[in-house]
C-alpha cells in the first residue's frame, strides 16, 4: 500500500557541501544514536511519523530519510537533515494525509511540477477582478457541478481524485455555456486505471498528467453512470473493496449491466462509452495566479490542509498553516466588509458538510495558494456534439476486448 504523507514546510539546508552533509551525517549517527535503544518514532512511516504528535520525519541526502522523536530531531545538524518541526500541540490530532511526498510521487512515474507554471503569463483576461466571483453564479447562472462525497460507501483518500474531476467537470460545462445535463466524471475510472494514486493517498497534478496521456491515446475518462464511483482501489481492504477486483480492464472503465445474474443478464465491459479528454494541463501558485486562472478559465484544484476543517460549520476560516494533506477545488471568491478576501472552495466530504459542501477560506490560510492544477477540456460526448455511443442496454453491441491503460 502507498503511504500518503503531506508537503510541509522544512528546515533548510545550508552552508555545507555535498561532501560536508555526508561526513557530519555519518558523524550523526555514528556517535549521536550509537547504541541507544530504538524509540517508540523509529520505524514508522513517513504518514504514521506525522500523525504521531511526539515524532518527527527527518530527511537527507546522505541517509535514509526516517522518524525521530522530537528531542533527537531538533539536535540534528540542519545542513544535513530536513526535520518537521510544526509545534506538537497542532500535530496531535491531525488527520491522515491524502497526498503523498515527491519521493513517492515521481517512484509512480509523475513529474513532479510543484507550484510552477506560466500559464497565468500565457492567459489573455484582465488585470483587475471584481471583489466577488464565483461560477456557481455568474450573471445568475452556475456552471459548477455536484458537490461529491469520497467517503462513502466507505472511508476512501482520493480527495485528489474528486477535486481534480469536479474541476473539470465545471470548465466542461462553461465550454457548454451551462447547456444541456451536467457531466459527471468518473473517479471510479481513475482509481482503477490511473495508476497514480488509490485510495491511502494520491498527488495534485497525477490526474491531469494521466488525463493528458490518455486523451492522446485516444480516448478518456468515462462519465460517473458508466462507471460510478465506489470508494475502493486495488490495495483497499475497507467495507467491500477486499472483495472486489478494481483492476483496470473493461469492465472497470465504462459497464452496464442487463439484468440479474440468474436471467443471465451478466454486467459487460464497454468498448464505447460517454468520456472527456483534455488538450492541455499545468500548475500554479499565488493570489494573482489563481485569480486569473479561474476568472480566465473556470474552476481549478488545490491543495489544502484540511485539519482546521474537521468540524467547519460556518464563517470564513483563516488559519495559517504550512502543511497540505488535501485536495479541493476553487470555484472563485468573495470580499467580506469585515474579514476581507476569501477564496469560495467546494470539498469533497458531501453536502451534509460546511455549506453544502463548500468552505470559505481567508486568502492566505490553510496553504491553499501553494499549489494548484488546471486543466483545458477537449473533447467530450455530449447531445449537442452528435457523438453519443448509442449502446443497447445490455451492451451487447458495445462489449470491449480491452481496456487502454497508460502509464504516465
Amino acid at each position: 500500500a502507498q503511504a500518503p504523507c503531506s508537503s510541509q514546510s522544512f528546515t533548510p539546508i545550508t552552508g555545507q557541501s555535498g561532501g560536508g552533509r555526508m561526513k557530519a551525517a555519518f558523524a550523526v549517527l555514528a556517535l549521536g544514536f550509537a547504541g541507544r535503544a530504538l524509540g517508540a518514532c523509529e520505524g514508522k512511516s513517513e504518514a504514521d511519523c506525522d500523525a504521531d504528535a511526539t515524532c518527527s520525519w527527518c530527511r537527507s541526502a546522505a541517509v535514509p530519510s526516517s522518524c525521530k522523536n522530537l528531542e533527537d530531531a531538533k539536535k540534528l545538524p540542519a545542513a544535513v537533515f530536513q526535520c518537521k518541526l510544526s509545534a506538537p500541540l497542532e500535530q496531535e490530532h491531525r488527520r491522515r494525509s491524502e497526498l503523498l511526498s515527491r519521493e513517492e510521487t515521481e517512484a509512480l512515474g509523475i513529474t513532479w511540477r510543484g507550484n510552477h507554471s506560466d500559464s497565468h503569463d500565457r492567459l489573455l483576461g484582465a488585470e483587475k477582478y471584481p471583489a466577488d466571483f464565483t461560477w456557481c453564479d455568474k450573471d445568475g447562472v452556475s456552471y459548477c457541478t455536484m458537490s461529491r462525497n469520497q467517503h462513502i460507501p466507505q472511508y476512501c483518500g482520493s480527495c485528489w481524485a474528486h477535486g481534480a474531476v469536479s474541476a473539470l467537470g465545471d470548465r466542461i460545462k462553461i465550454k457548454r455555456n451551462a447547456k444541456g445535463v451536467d457531466i459527471n466524471l468518473a473517479v471510479q475510472h481513475m482509481l482503477n486505471c490511473g495508476n497514480i494514486g488509490s485510495c491511502h493517498g494520491g498527488t495534485i497534478d497525477g490526474p491531469y498528467q494521466w488525463l493528458h496521456e490518455l486523451s492522446k491515446a485516444g480516448t478518456g475518462i468515462s462519465y460517473e453512470t458508466a462507471q460510478p464511483y465506489m470508494a475502493c482501489s486495488s490495495e483497499s481492504t475497507e467495507g467491500f473493496c477486499k472483495a472486489g477486483d478494481w483492476t483496470c480492464k473493461p469492465i472497470n472503465v465504462a459497464r452496464t449491466c442487463g439484468s440479474f445474474d440468474h436471467e443471465g443478464g451478466a454486467c459487460t465491459g464497454l468498448s464505447k462509452f460517454p468520456n472527456a479528454t483534455i488538450s492541455d494541463y499545468g500548475s500554479i501558485s499565488g493570489v494573482k495566479a489563481m485569480m486569473k486562472e479561474i476568472y480566465s478559465r473556470g474552476p481549478i484544484s488545490c491543495g489544502i490542509d484540511a485539519n482546521p476543517l474537521l468540524n467547519y460549520e460556518a464563517g470564513i476560516v483563516k488559519k495559517h498553516s504550512f502543511d497540505t494533506d488535501h485536495v479541493v477545488s476553487v470555484v472563485g471568491w468573495g470580499t467580506d466588509p469585515a474579514d476581507g478576501k476569501y477564496w469560495i472552495v467546494r470539498n469533497s466530504w458531501g453536502e451534509y458538510w460546511g455549506d453544502m459542501g463548500y468552505v470559505k477560506v481567508a486568502f492566505g490560510a490553510l496553504n491553499l495558494e501553494d499549489q494548484c492544477s488546471w486543466a483545458v477540456p477537449s473533447e467530450f460526448t455530449a447531445t449537442e456534439k452528435g457523438n453519443q455511443v448509442r449502446c443497447h442496454e445490455g451492451g451487447d453491441n458495445c462489449k470491449a476486448d480491452g481496456a487502454v491503460n497508460v502509464v504516465v
